[in-house]
């Protein structure tokens, strides 16, 4: 079976050759290209040359950041969340709004928008310590909105922001780039709902719940006001030739509390994977993070793929708990945390019986894409990254 072959194979539940084995190598290869310390064979592949060369196939949930329409203007729009990335299944334009920019220091990027409701403006980072760690997502240390006062010209912003689909252009990355390595996934948007959206991207935390407690009517009425802009995005996604759409990232139970998730996120991710599942297509989201409390609420939820599930020890819910918890509906892509492959918090004997227990618990093998999760991180050790295959290989056949 070819990777692709594999992980469809697994979201529908059924047989696979060997237990298949993703990992997300972006940061990983990105940082040790940059200070040159590759594995020797592969001091000159690139990033999808080197996973041809193992077998792992290549992984395509989270975009690389990185890759922007255009490296001077693509990044525009990373204070309101919207990467501009040339393999996205749209582009968006914005009309009718003022857009200026400054960049300065190390990496800093400061932008206003100036529209009839007021001015936005928003400030983002992603410096030179950032790029040498491999890291391809910028920092927001100016959010959007601060105040209730700058719901009209956000609500403004959006209802000026064209969606254009770019189907040819995600068809290329799809059949070309990626082909039969693995599975060219959609991104809708990295926030799964409104709600998500004004917690992950466009308002501090504390301003979030803040204005949930003192301007709760003004913050409904926002919601409602940047749903439209917000289904457009998950419609032209999924309209698209993917087989999976990526809908919302990165929750934690201290950010996304369980109550928080239920209210504000919950409700799109069950309406999203029923019109995925209408089309015959699988709805994925980046479940990163501290899971206590949020697992059941998944299970309700309805997708397909618990992308970059990281089990304990470095959070408190165990590979073996999520497992059971989201069951045969739901594929956990993941489970192995990533400080395993790190020589400084496991050594060699500790990572092997860490990991053989994993196998161990692993049953049948259905509904699950070994990866290391969140990301294989810049000091990894390359050995350990194929004693993980070399496992997943010995398992052998999956017949759920």
């Amino acid at each position: 079976m070819t990777v692709k072959e594999r992980i469809l194979a697994t979201l529908r539940g059924e047989a696979t050759d060997v237990l298949p084995y993703v990992p997300r190598l972006d940061i990983w290869y990105n940082a040790n290209s940059r200070s040159n310390t590759l594995p020797d064979k592969y001091r000159h592949a690139t990033l999808r040359e080197m996973t041809d060369d193992l077998g792992f196939g290549y992984h395509s949930i989270i975009p690389d950041f990185k890759d922007f329409l255009d490296p001077e203007t693509g990044d525009l729009d990373v204070g309101l969340g919207i990467y501009h990335l040339k393999k996205h299944p749209y582009r968006i334009q914005l009309h009718n709004v003022k857009r200026t920019y400054q960049r300065s220091g190390d990496g800093i990027l400061k932008v206003c928008y100036e529209t009839p409701k007021g001015n936005i403006t928003t400030t983002v980072v992603h410096n030179s310590e950032m790029k040498k760690n491999g890291i391809t997502l910028y920092v927001i240390t100016e959010h959007a909105i601060k105040s209730m006062d700058d719901y009209p010209a956000m609500a403004y912003i959006f209802e000026n922001m064209e969606i254009i689909p770019d189907y040819d252009n995600y068809t290329a990355y799809k059949e070309e780039y990626v082909g039969d390595r693995g599975v060219a996934v959609a991104l809708s948007a990295m926030w799964a709902s409104p709600g998500h959206y004004l917690i992950k991207e466009l308002m501090a935390f504390d301003t979030f719940y803040y204005e949930q407690y003192d301007n709760p009517d003004e913050m409904d009425a926002f919601i409602e006001q940047i749903q439209p802009f917000c289904d457009k995005l998950f419609d032209t996604a999924l309209n698209s030739p993917a087989e999976v759409i990526l809908s919302g990232a990165n929750y934690d139970a201290s950010l996304t509390a369980p109550s928080m998730f239920e209210e504000f996120i919950m409700p799109s991710l069950q309406r999203q994977s029923q019109q995925a599942h209408k089309m015959g297509k699988f709805l994925a989201t980046h479940t990163d993070g501290e899971n206590t409390g949020l697992m059941s609420l998944y299970a309700k939820s309805g997708f397909d793929i618990a992308d970059s599930i990281c089990p304990a020890p470095m959070t408190k819910v165990s590979l073996e708990e999520a497992r059971r918890v989201l069951g045969s509906q739901c594929t956990i892509w993941g489970g192995i945390p990533s400080i395993s492959v790190l020589e400084d918090s496991m050594d060699d004997y500790a990572f092997e019986k860490f990991v053989n227990q994993k196998f161990e618990n692993f049953g049948r093998g259905d509904h699950l894409i070994l990866s290391v999760a969140d990301t294989v991180p810049p000091a990894a050790k390359f050995e350990r990254l194929l004693y993980i295959q070399k496992k997943a290989m010995e398992f052998g056949r999956v017949t759920p």
